[in-house]
C-alpha cells in the first residue's frame, strides 16, 4: 500500500474538514505538520466541499487557529461551481439551495429566489445544490423536484453523502442528490471533489503537474481515490470520516495510509 514514491512531489492539497479540523478545531499536532510543509517548500492548497463558508471566512477562522493559511490558499466547491456555471451556463437564472450564505463566492452568477412563486419557478434555468442543512426541507426539495420537472438542469456542488462533527456523523447533500436524481430522471453535473475538474483547477491553481502532487483527505473515494484517476497521488487519514469498513468496500487502494495529516511531514521526507 505505501509503495508509491513521494520524492517528485512539489504541493499538497488538502482537504481541512476531518483533516486538519473537526468542527473547526484543530486536530492535535496539524497545525505544526502544516507549518512543517510550508518550511519545507511545498506548495499548498486547501481544496474542500465545504459550502457553508466563504474562502475568507475559512481562511480567517483557520489563520485564528494558528495554520499559516490566507484566503488564497484555499480552493472553495462554491468557487469551482461559479467557474463551471460561467462556463457551461452562461446567463442562466440559478435557484441556490444550500446550507450557510457563499454568495460571495459565486461571482457572476444570476441567482433568483423562487420562495415557492409559481411565477418565478418557471424561470428557472439551473438548480444548484450546496451543502445541506435545516434548509433542505420537504418544501425546498419538492421545489427542487419541480424545476427539474420543467427542464432545469442539476448542478450539485458535491454529492459527499455525511460528514463528521464533534457530535458525530451528519447527513449531507449528497443523499439528497442520489434521491433527486433518481425521481427527476436527470444526471448531477458535479462540480467539487471528486469532479476531475475541481483537481485540474486546484492543480492549475498551484502550477504543477498531477504527478508532482499529492492529495490528503478523509474521505478514501471523494478525495483520495478521485485524485488518484486524475494522476494525483492519495494519502488517506484515519482521522475525521474515515471508517475501516468504509476502506475495505472502496472501489481502489489509496497510494498511502497514515494515522493523521501530523504523520505528513514524516511521509514527505522519506
Amino acid at each position: 500500500m505505501d509503495a508509491v514514491r513521494v520524492d517528485a512531489v512539489r504541493a499538497v492539497l488538502i482537504d481541512v474538514d476531518g483533516v486538519l479540523t473537526v468542527s473547526w478545531k484543530p486536530l492535535p499536532g496539524t497545525v505544526e505538520a502544516l507549518r512543517a510543509v510550508r518550511d519545507a517548500g511545498f506548495g499548498v492548497a486547501l481544496v474542500t466541499n465545504t459550502t457553508s463558508r466563504t474562502r475568507a471566512s475559512i481562511a480567517r477562522t483557520l489563520a485564528e487557529a494558528g495554520f499559516p493559511v490566507d484566503a488564497g490558499d484555499i480552493l472553495t466547491a462554491p468557487a469551482v461551481t461559479a467557474a463551471h456555471l460561467a462556463e457551461r451556463h452562461p446567463g442562466a437564472r440559478c435557484a441556490l439551495l444550500n446550507s450557510g450564505d457563499v454568495r460571495e463566492d459565486l461571482a457572476g452568477v444570476t441567482l433568483v429566489d423562487d420562495g415557492g412563486n409559481a411565477g418565478e419557478a418557471a424561470d428557472v434555468d439551473v438548480v444548484v445544490l450546496g451543502g445541506a442543512g435545516p434548509e433542505f426541507g420537504y418544501a425546498a426539495l419538492d421545489r427542487v423536484f419541480g424545476h427539474l420537472q420543467r427542464g432545469a438542469r442539476l448542478v450539485a456542488m458535491h454529492r459527499n453523502l455525511y460528514w463528521r462533527t464533534e457530535d458525530g456523523l451528519r447527513l449531507d447533500s449528497g443523499a439528497f442528490v442520489a434521491g433527486l436524481e433518481a425521481a427527476a430522471r436527470v444526471e448531477a453535473e458535479v462540480t467539487g471533489k471528486p469532479s476531475p475538474a475541481f483537481f485540474a483547477a486546484a492543480l492549475g491553481h498551484l502550477g504543477v503537474r498531477a504527478d508532482q502532487a499529492l492529495m490528503v483527505g478523509d474521505d478514501v473515494e471523494s478525495d483520495v481515490l478521485a485524485a488518484q484517476r486524475a494522476g494525483i497521488t492519495g494519502v488517506l487519514v484515519r482521522t475525521g470520516k474515515f471508517q475501516p469498513e468504509t476502506l475495505e468496500a472502496a472501489d481502489g487502494t489509496p497510494d498511502h495510509v497514515i494515522d493523521s495529516f501530523a504523520d505528513l511531514p514524516r511521509l514527505l521526507a522519506q
